[in-house]
């Protein structure tokens, strides 16, 4: 499995007018903590992988909805960029029971944490493509357009009809930014 995403630095609220208003469906609203380890046996950082265990959160809708509040943790693995003209890599996750007892593996393994990436993020959908619109603590507010490709070859096609989403929000995919959140945080943004 391939994630596809185009990323784009973008004022949140005019891109919800826009999904608000069309044909999108509203899907939910979460804060997420992630935690990114380094192993003990590679620089993630050198081979462009990633390896984190996230916390999300359910939060309400912001109209008078309220979240249930309810906490999951995930362990992710993100390997290296497969193209250049989107942020597509292949991805493994997985959910655990408990984030603190995945923490306490992976240090018992040797990896350490090394910087956590805080933000609340809106989900909508549009034309099968999940559209997220972040707020970054520390790195700002983004949209991000993705769906998953079952294989290489369909790589193409899903980062077209990315930019075709991203283009129908008044978004220029020639804009997106291929670093990740970590990355900007830790000050690597191209």
């Amino acid at each position: 499995m391939y994630e596809v995403e185009v990323k784009v630095r973008a004022d949140r609220d005019g891109v919800r007018a826009k999904l608000d208003d069309g044909r999108a469906e509203r899907v939910g609203r979460v804060r997420q903590v992630d935690t990114y380890y380094d192993a003990p046996h590679r620089d993630f950082a050198a081979t462009d992988e990633a390896l984190r265990i996230r916390r999300e959160t359910r939060l309400g809708d912001g109209d008078g909805e309220k979240g249930d509040g309810e906490t999951t943790a995930r362990v992710t693995y993100k390997g290296p960029l497969v193209e250049a003209e989107s942020k597509t890599r292949a991805e493994h996750e997985t959910e655990v029971a408990d984030g603190g007892t995945m923490d306490a593996v992976l240090d018992g393994l040797g990896f350490e944490p090394a910087a956590t990436v805080e933000k609340e993020r809106e989900f909508y959908r549009v034309d099968g493509y999940t559209v997220t619109l972040d707020a970054v603590e520390g790195v700002g507010e983004f949209v991000e357009i993705e769906r998953e490709a079952g294989s290489e070859a369909d790589v193409e096609s899903v980062r077209e009809g990315a930019y075709a989403v991203a283009r129908e929000l008044g978004l220029d995919p020639g804009e997106q930014i291929r670093t990740s959140y970590l990355g900007m945080l830790l000050g690597s943004e191209e």
